[in-house]
């Protein structure tokens, strides 16, 4: 395992890394076994309400494809396609899609994307040849977009959000497209001004996606601040690195009873197309609007 990828842990950490890789898997198991038993008990204890879910089920990703450079240091668009393909999804949420400078360029074929997963982009791009916003790029199969808002966000990098609104089959959902910054005090005000943009009236299920870089729980985290908007944050799979994850860098956070399934996607050909692992969602948006409906009842229909 090349230990210069995880310099950002500390020496105690990485020390801990290099004696003890065996009993660091093991413990790695013990977690994914206890949170894949909670799902299961979860959908043991309630089969109806499941049922209803998937009458209503909609797949959603996450997915930082660093500029289509896998870790085997080789540029290839076709190879994120692929992963792309793979998970299936109806709305794909990208980061550094984009050349972060000069023309930002969009580093994907889209005709070739859209013929291997069925997938169109959302243009949202002021670069006459860019995919997205500062890198965010929003992908989606079926359905119409109502308003596309674009954050520059605060900081010194050129980090940036999406806010679109969709109308898919089944109902109104708002994505948040997002890659925040490597710095915790920085993520902290990008928070707030996601929050000041989506908290504009507007009431209908709210779907953050992207590369929050965030490993922090609990008030620690620079993402404590969602939770008047998204109600307790659920831990986050592990995402980073693709080929060994240790640390949950991406999310997929809805408005509550909106995520009903989460998941990193890891297949041999994710772990090594970029360096970090898509995340895969399924989401209900009836249910979502019900559970804003119980919180705002102004909002019942009439």
């Amino acid at each position: 395992m090349p230990l210069r990828r995880f310099r950002f842990f500390d020496p105690v950490q990485l020390d801990l890394l290099k004696r003890a890789p065996r009993r660091l898997g093991s413990i790695k198991a013990q977690i994914k076994n206890r949170i894949r038993h909670q799902q299961l008990a979860a959908r043991a204890a309630d089969p109806h309400r499941l049922g209803e879910a998937d009458r209503h089920q909609v797949t959603v990703a996450s997915y930082n494809i660093h500029k289509c450079l896998g870790v085997d240091r080789r540029f290839d668009p076709e190879r994120i396609a692929a992963v792309i393909a793979e998970i299936g999804a109806d709305v794909v949420a990208l980061q550094e899609a984009d050349q972060r400078f000069g023309e930002r360029r969009g580093l994907l074929d889209l005709r070739a994307l859209e013929v291997a997963s069925g997938l169109t982009l959302v243009r949202t791009s002021l670069a006459p040849k860019g995919h997205g916003w500062r890198g965010n790029a929003l992908l989606i199969r079926t359905g119409v977009v109502h308003s596309v808002k674009r954050l520059a966000l605060p900081g010194a990098e050129p980090r940036g959000a999406l806010v679109v609104d969709l109308e898919l089959p089944s109902g109104s959902l708002r994505v948040v497209a997002a890659h925040l910054g490597l710095l915790r005090r920085v993520r902290r005000w990008q928070v707030r001004a996601i929050i000041d943009a989506v908290d504009d009236g507007t009431r209908i299920p709210t779907l953050l996606l992207g590369d929050l870089n965030e490993w922090r729980p609990g008030p620690r985290s620079s993402l404590h601040d969602l939770r008047p908007l998204f109600g307790p944050l659920p831990a986050a799979p592990m995402s980073f690195p693709s080929y060994y994850p240790m640390v949950a860098l991406d999310r997929v956070i809805g408005s509550p009873g909106l995520v009903t399934a989460l998941e990193a996607h890891h297949t041999p050909l994710s772990e090594v197309a970029s360096d970090h692992l898509p995340l895969k969602a399924t989401i209900d948006i009836p249910a979502a609007l019900d559970a804003l409906r119980v919180r705002q009842p102004e909002l019942q229909p009439s």
